[in-house]
């Protein structure tokens, strides 16, 4: 409810003026009964003009010692209750200018809690370790993409370095120019998958959301990869709900699908089996991806949407710890739902769950 703080705000104002007016109550009445006494006689000065110009003057002199001593007091608590909250802050301030983000100011609990000062302490605080957060990530993220930039190229200048040798048999040369086509592609990969997650977590790509058939999505994206099953000699196995349509952006979530694929068709061994269910339940259209690949601990599935994440460290050449970080983010943006299911060396099961279009809705563009 806004009424607890306008009423707070209230109630501080009421206790102000009650200390401003005991104050100056206090003030004038010292005055007046200084002037009132001198001019009773309690100083053996007669109501004379004289003695009615000296009690004046009594009385100005004591306004003048009061409004000193008033304004020390007020010097004294300006310095220890404003001054002092004020050069922690901005001390605090000037450290994260300078790149510390372990920066943080301890509460100023000062007589008047109305101040304020406390409410901006504690927003700088969560300022600065959020800015801390972010630091963290960017350098995280930075390390990582040095890391993943340098292994195709390192593998690409070695078999370059190969290429040289005059002494290589034909068969030879084309093993090594495949290896340098294969991670130049994965290369190109990973900066558009960076490029990609990059405007996606800034906020530049917006969703353009139309009506459509997501079945026939799905089998599309799958028949993308027609030759890698065959090649692996992977069993495909589907079972898709006929005229489920989404409302939703289909460039951004053929991402998704995409991605999904392409990690369950990488873990399965040759010989295994990849199955892809579409299905409904109340209003929402569920898609599940399984495989009977390596399978994931419970530690790497809590860290698996993370960026640049790689839970299985035999197949890190296969990838570069993006695509689930795109997949959740893209499944984000859309107002849907990922979750994942997985058992070390019995396969996972990735489940997606997005909003069905309601029935009889009007199609977009095509």
């Amino acid at each position: 409810m806004k009424s607890g703080p306008k009423l707070r705000r209230v109630l501080l104002s009421l206790r102000r003026y009650v200390a401003f007016f005991l104050l100056m109550s206090f003030v004038i009445t010292c005055c007046m009964l200084l002037f009132l006494s001198m001019l009773s006689g309690s100083m053996e000065i007669t109501y004379t003009e004289n003695g009615i110009r000296f009690a004046a003057v009594a009385t100005f002199v004591n306004v003048i010692f009061l409004s000193l001593l008033c304004t020390v007091i007020d010097a004294v608590r300006r310095r220890l209750f404003v001054e002092r909250p004020v050069r922690r802050i901005v001390e605090g301030a000037e450290k994260i200018m300078r790149g510390d983000f372990t920066a943080r100011i301890k509460p100023f609990h000062s007589i008047d809690s109305g101040d304020g000062f406390d409410v901006i302490i504690d927003c700088f605080n969560r300022m600065a370790e959020e800015l801390s957060g972010v630091e963290t990530l960017r350098t995280d993220f930075i390390a990582n993409v040095s890391h993943e930039l340098k292994t195709p190229l390192a593998v690409m200048q070695n078999c370059g370095t190969m290429l040289q040798r005059p002494d290589l048999t034909e068969e030879q040369r084309m093993e090594y120019a495949e290896t340098i086509t294969e991670q130049s592609r994965r290369l190109a990969d990973l900066i558009t998958n960076i490029l990609k997650l990059n405007r996606l977590e800034n906020q530049q790509i917006y969703p353009a959301a139309k009506r459509y058939d997501l079945g026939e999505q799905l089998a599309e994206c799958l028949l993308n990869f027609e030759s890698t099953w065959e090649q692996k000699n992977i069993d495909i196995e589907t079972d898709i709900e006929e005229e489920v349509f989404v409302e939703s952006d289909e460039e951004l979530l053929s991402l998704v699908w995409n991605n999904l694929f392409s990690n369950a068709l990488k873990f399965t061994e040759p010989g295994g089996a990849v199955s892809v269910v579409l299905k409904t339940e109340g209003n929402s259209a569920v898609v599940e991806v399984s495989d009977t690949g390596c399978g994931i601990s419970p530690e790497t599935g809590r860290h698996i949407f993370e960026k640049f994440y790689q839970g299985d460290t035999s197949h890190a050449m296969q990838g570069n710890g993006l695509g689930l970080a795109l997949v959740k983010r893209v499944v984000d943006i859309v107002g849907g739902d990922i979750s994942v299911e997985s058992e070390v060396g019995k396969g996972s099961t990735f489940t997606v769950k997005i909003r069905r279009a309601a029935d009889g809705e009007i199609q977009g563009d095509s």
